[in-house]
């Protein structure tokens, strides 16, 4: 009888508290960004991609792009292909940080809305190109841009361990020490 109300102690709490971290674990975040946050760019960039967990809706998103004096450069035409959104822009002349702010909607979840700069070094003289070669490493690694959020489904996480295992031991505590007594 012990370990059957124990079983069923174990299976209320679970009941209680598993529905509870459904939520923040389906929340929709940032996967990955070209140009990626913080980085140093010496050609303008046609567009900006961010891409997500959850799929995005077609309608509502915004992506504003800002140059360095905060007047807007992006082109204002986002398109939605699934999990990403794209803004086009206009070529970036200025030297300085530019800022992408963002407002994706899902369908099924809240609103996405943050921020993130990088750097753009124009050039000296605005000249055609001339082809070269590239050297170095060309490949890009996804910054994870909701660190905070993480850390905190994390805490979340530990003190539901910690909750749970405090509730198996008052179980024991509480039905485990019981003595019945004797029929004569």
């Amino acid at each position: 009888m012990k370990a059957g109300s124990l079983i069923r102690s174990i299976i209320a709490v679970a009941l209680i508290i598993l529905p509870g971290f459904s939520t923040p674990a389906q929340a929709n975040s940032i996967t990955a960004s070209v140009p990626l946050a913080g980085s140093v760019l010496t050609t303008s960039p046609n567009s900006i991609s961010i891409s997500t967990v959850g799929l995005l809706s077609q309608q509502g998103s915004l992506i504003v792009v800002n140059d360095p004096n905060g007047v807007a450069v992006d082109d204002g035409s986002i398109t939605i292909n699934g999990n990403s959104a794209i803004v086009g822009l206009t070529e970036l002349i200025k030297t300085g940080v530019y800022t992408v702010n963002y407002t994706l909607l899902s369908d099924t979840d809240n609103p996405l809305t943050g921020a993130y700069t990088f750097m753009f070094k124009a050039p000296t003289s605005l000249g055609t190109p001339s082809p070269a070669p590239t050297t170095g490493n060309t490949t890009q690694v996804d910054k994870n841009l909701n660190g905070g959020s993480n850390a905190f489904v994390y805490t979340l996480l530990a003190l539901a361990a910690f909750v749970f295992i405090f509730l198996i031991w008052y179980a024991k505590q509480s039905f485990g020490r019981q003595k019945r007594a004797k029929r004569k």
